[in-house]
């Protein structure tokens, strides 16, 4: 053991910031303190149903009492009753299930290049990504993002990647149907800034896609399970994918990702092709279903536009009276308020007005409230950023 003290024996890997959350409920979470923030970060997206919701806990403590994990080599009642669920909410046949977003978009990728062997086209290798998108930081992944940043350090990165421009119509042009197996893209990009994508845009591309049997995959890591208003993002451009990734949202902060296809693709994962040892085990599936059961009700959902609609007006009507808010974008209740200045800076003064946001690049705030947001907490929301907007052009920062 080495002697040299250090402050953590954690990795270096997260730049923390100076705040330990111990409790949440809700919108809200207290920190070490007992400082009280309104979290509209929803631990990136995750925690959809607020912190510790009544539904997920209550289910959860049963499945607690009788079974926590048992491999994949068995039937898990918890794990089909999720599979069905999603199967009938959604225009996909079948699922797999892992424990993140990245092993999610991994199988997909995966699923792409094994589908092209059985089809028999054995020069469709490459998968097509698009410019500033994010997919996870594994090595397929890493690879699938298109942003240099996140490839920094880690050369050569795994061959078989193409990255075209996102929303123009050139890219269309330069997709080689002789060696594409797949396409895979965010319908909003979250890490990349926030960008949605044109409707026009994606039913050409998957018109095309449809055309040449290269599979049509979305990333619905962070716009699924009700995020952008509707239960899949994808339900908002008149397409319908070959396969669609999840994680995030699904499982209310339980580890948790899924990959759902169409039977065309799905049959290409035979037995002994993939496989996840904590993959949809009892509570994770447990945890996944009730929270869907939730965010799957339709009362829910036109509730959720409603307030989704607020917020953006909201943020609007400030955007309107101050030079430093050049922009207000995303869907639903996934929103970018682009800025002049440094996006931090805010981070940082609504944080201190027990407020928690986040960024999505230099000059981007990210708002991701939990989908059970109450109005009046909007309210508070809305108040707390025009003042601090109304500060910040004051004072030029």
């Amino acid at each position: 053991m080495s002697n040299t003290m250090t402050t953590s024996a954690l990795m270096k890997n997260y730049q923390r910031l100076p705040l330990t959350i111990v409790k949440g409920k809700g919108s809200y979470v207290w920190d070490d303190q007992g400082v009280k923030y309104l979290d509209y970060t929803s631990g990136i997206a995750t925690c959809s149903l607020g912190h510790v919701p009544d539904y997920v806990q209550g289910k959860l403590s049963e499945q607690l009492e009788n079974l926590w994990h048992v491999s994949n080599l068995y039937q898990i009642p918890q794990q089909e009753a999720l599979a069905e669920k999603l199967v009938s909410l959604s225009c996909f046949d079948q699922a797999f299930f892992c424990n993140s977003g990245a092993e999610a978009n991994e199988a997909a990728i995966k699923l792409a290049k094994k589908y092209a062997k059985d089809q028999q086209k054995l020069e469709r290798t490459e998968i097509v990504t698009f410019s500033n998108s994010f997919h996870g930081r594994t090595g397929y992944t890493m690879a699938a993002t298109a942003q240099p940043k996140i490839h920094k350090g880690f050369t050569p990165l795994t061959p078989g990647f193409t990255y075209l421009p996102f929303n123009q119509p050139e890219a269309l042009e330069q997709i080689d149907t002789d060696k594409t197996a797949g396409v895979l893209l965010e319908l909003v990009q979250g890490e990349g800034g926030v960008h949605p994508a044109d409707a026009e845009w994606i039913k050409a591309l998957y018109d095309y896609c449809k055309q040449a049997d290269i599979l049509f995959m979305v990333d619905e890591i962070q716009t699924g399970v009700g995020r952008t208003g509707t239960l899949f993002a994808y339900e908002q451009y008149d397409i319908e994918p070959d396969a669609i990734t999840l994680a995030k949202g699904l499982g209310s902060g339980f580890p948790i990702g899924a990959l759902l296809a169409k039977s065309k693709a799905a049959d290409s994962f035979s037995p002994g092709t993939h496989g996840s040892t904590f993959g949809g085990n009892p509570l994770a599936a447990t945890a996944g279903l009730a929270t869907l059961e939730k965010i799957a009700d339709p009362a829910f959902l036109q509730d959720l536009q409603e307030k989704c609609t607020l917020l953006v007006e909201g943020l609007m009507k400030i955007a309107e009276t101050n030079s430093l808010i050049t922009g207000v974008r995303g869907k639903g209740f996934l929103i970018g308020l682009e800025v002049e200045n440094k996006a931090g800076v805010w981070v940082e003064k609504l944080r201190e007005k027990q407020v928690l946001v986040l960024t999505a690049g230099e000059h981007v705030v990210r708002i991701l409230p939990p989908l059970t947001t109450e109005k009046e907490e909007l309210f508070t929301f809305i108040g707390v950023i025009t003042a601090i907007a109304a500060d910040i052009e004051e004072k030029g920062e």
